[in-house]
């Protein structure tokens, strides 16, 4: 008869052999099991949230976009040139300025003939010689006095009294040389209309006749000449317009307001240019000069205004 210890192990004793882990240990194996269950779990969900997101579709960008702030911002460094250093002022024309500047001040004049030879007498201890000479001619050949020059104002002494007007043929010389500038600064443009129009004015204020007026500044610059001939051409126009509006008016037998109102013409117009072309008739035509042509019928033709004298 087997004993019953003998035939069935004790599971007992087998279980007390084991050592149980403390609670301590089995907390820490629960969390490191956790932690590495939620690494892997994170590491396979992952690559199904890669998947299951639906790619960024990329807009075709322009060619050269990327670039063109780059560029734009290069371009005003590109740009820019050097700045002008300010231009130094003759300091002999900064005293001129000190000692009359109703001459070399914000206004310039022409200056009468000899006001060189005025300065040095009246200021030995302020100015020498050469120095003067030098700063003279640069206010000479400023583009501010030859405009002066050009619009035929009258020359001043060193009192600031107005003297005798600019003679005819210095004016002239001034607009060609104001011209000349204008070109070099707009090459592309076309001045010759307003040099031709603003010589015929020249020639009208100079008092002379168009013939003395085509001797006395005639140059061996053909253009130039071409250039008076235009002027003179466009005075006897406006000569023969002048004269048949008189004529046109003497034949209707009205008055100048009358006569005004009949063509549609302002009063003040249709006078001084009746008077200009009674002016005209009265002077003597110049010798191997023809008297401007006019129109045999008396039409009105439109006024144009007379220089002043």
């Amino acid at each position: 008869m087997t004993d019953a210890s003998t035939a069935a192990p004790n599971t007992n004793a087998r279980n007390a052999r084991r050592q149980r882990p403390d609670l301590a240990e089995q907390l820490q194996q629960l969390k490191s099991g956790t932690d590495a269950g939620a690494e892997a779990s994170a590491e396979q969900q992952q690559p199904q949230q890669q998947q299951q997101r639906p790619p960024r579709e990329k807009k075709p960008r322009p060619q050269g976009q990327g670039q063109q702030p780059r560029q734009q911002a290069r371009k005003p460094q590109a740009q820019q040139q050097p700045q002008r250093a300010p231009r130094k002022v003759n300091p002999v024309l900064e005293r001129l300025f000190e000692l009359y500047p109703q001459l070399f001040g914000a206004r310039f004049v022409p200056l009468k003939l000899g006001v060189y030879e005025e300065l040095i007498a009246r200021h030995p201890e302020d100015f020498k010689a050469e120095d003067l000479k030098i700063a003279m001619g640069q206010h000479a050949r400023s583009t501010r006095y030859l405009e002066s020059v050009a619009a035929g104002l009258a020359r001043h002494d060193l009192d600031g009294n107005a003297l005798d007007p600019v003679a005819p043929e210095h004016v002239h010389h001034a607009i060609l040389e104001l011209h000349r500038r204008r070109l070099h600064r707009n090459p592309g443009e076309d001045l010759r209309p307003q040099l031709v129009a603003r010589i015929a004015k020249a020639i009208e204020a100079s008092g002379l006749d168009r013939e003395a007026y085509a001797v006395l500044v005639r140059s061996r610059d053909a253009n130039n000449n071409a250039v008076v001939d235009e002027a003179l051409a466009e005075l006897a126009q406006q000569a023969a317009k002048r004269e048949a509006l008189l004529r046109a008016f003497e034949a209707s037998g009205r008055t100048e307001q009358e006569f005004a109102d009949m063509y549609g013409m302002k009063p003040g117009e249709v006078a001084r240019t009746l008077q200009h072309a009674r002016a005209e008739r009265q002077a003597p035509a110049p010798a191997g000069v023809p008297a401007p042509a006019v129109a045999e019928e008396a039409a009105p033709v439109e006024p144009t205004e007379p220089a002043a004298d």
